[in-house]
């Protein structure tokens, strides 16, 4: 293996590392059902997720016939106790991760997360899903205080995993943005909850399969 001139690789959460809509689709209709609301099929509320539950569930509503803030703020804390309950019922990781995350633990390259998923939910899944040893460090999107694209996540993200040179891989304006603002290079993945096409994401690469993570990050100027 050629040596990788990162140590440290961070990815964002959902629609990166995680497959969660499945499980973010079931809190979102079991809110809509508590409303009185008919449920959507899974595939349908793939445009909705991406930008955290709260904007989740507004796009949801308005789907399904609009809203007031006061369904808004009743859904939102049932969407989220459902969700807190049942987060690994589907997520999965996505194809090539395991393998990509094996080829560089044996290359000493370090692990982390940023997500502005809460830790009550980020750290809990991770630990379901049998990954969370893998990864030096864990930042939610309520550690610091503040979320990406604010750069202070990504800079804890990188200190608590011993520090060194980063790169952050993500699936939002919010991941891309918040590793530039950081200082470091931001590569966009294209299967995860965009809302547009990947090239809008203005990163520095993009990588359609895990599969290709590893050969980029070889090939990447030391």
């Amino acid at each position: 293996m050629t040596r990788i001139p990162f140590d440290i690789v961070g990815f964002d959460l959902d629609g990166t590392l995680i497959d969660t809509s499945g499980d973010l689709a079931a809190a979102v209709n079991y809110a809509l059902g508590r409303l009185g609301r008919a449920p959507f099929p899974a595939e349908a509320i793939h445009p909705f997720v991406g930008k955290g539950a709260r904007v989740m569930l507004e796009r949801a509503l308005a789907a399904s016939g609009g809203y007031g803030e006061a369904e808004l703020e009743e859904g939102l804390p049932v969407l989220l106790d459902y969700y807190e309950q049942n987060l690994a019922i589907h997520s999965v990781p996505y194809p090539g991760l395991i393998e990509a995350m094996d080829r560089l633990a044996a290359g000493g390259v370090k692990l982390a997360i940023c997500t502005n998923k809460a830790e009550r939910f980020a750290i809990p899944l991770m630990r379901q899903l049998g990954l969370s040893d893998r990864f030096a460090s864990i930042v939610g999107g309520d550690t610091v205080g503040v979320a990406k694209p604010d750069p202070a996540p990504i800079r804890e993200m990188i200190a608590r995993a011993g520090g060194g040179r980063a790169i952050f891989l993500g699936d939002t304006i919010n991941d891309i943005a918040g590793a530039r603002n950081a200082g470091i290079p931001p590569v966009a993945v294209s299967f995860g909850f965009l809302d547009g096409p990947v090239e809008n994401l203005e990163a520095d690469a993009v990588i359609h399969h895990f599969d290709e993570l590893v050969p980029l990050l070889e090939r990447w100027p030391g």
